[in-house]
């Protein structure tokens, strides 16, 4: 497998219907769909509010064999607000950890890293950086391939 970049879209509370629209448009399954009371409440982070609970944590929907639609809601009760124009990540699927370590220091110099590179409850190794220029990326690293 070689490395992939995909788009990673976030939303104001109206990501499931989105990726609903998108799933009537390009057709497939999505291959997971996550709510946000599905996740662990991490350690030194606000409880989640009762109108977070059930939004999307993240939904994945293949519209081809290269590339997959991604998506979440902004989860509030961490301080993350809506602006159109930050909403939106580019997601880049590693082939290997080191590769993942190479390309989110590369891309995290003069920037801002958001969430270090580490092993997830979800089982990948993943990171958050904004670039120098302002671009939102993801890095991962499925640890289960």
């Amino acid at each position: 497998m070689a490395t992939t970049v995909n788009i990673y879209l976030t939303f104001k509370g109206n990501c499931e219907e989105a990726f609903n629209f998108y799933k009537s448009v390009f057709g497939g399954e999505f291959l997971y769909v996550g709510k946000i009371k599905d996740m662990p409440q991490q350690e030194g982070m606000p409880p989640f509010t009762d109108s977070d609970k059930d939004k999307i944590m993240h939904i994945s929907l293949p519209i081809s064999k290269e590339t997959t639609l991604m998506g979440a809601d902004y989860i509030e009760s961490y301080g993350y607000e809506f602006i159109a124009g930050n909403n939106f990540s580019i997601s880049v699927q590693a082939e290997t950890r080191a590769e993942a370590d190479k390309i989110f220091n590369a891309l995290s110099n003069g920037g801002t890293v958001e969430m270090p590179m580490e092993e997830t409850f979800w089982g990948d190794y993943f990171g958050m950086l904004v670039d120098k220029f302002g671009i939102n990326w993801m890095v991962n690293f499925n640890l289960k391939e």
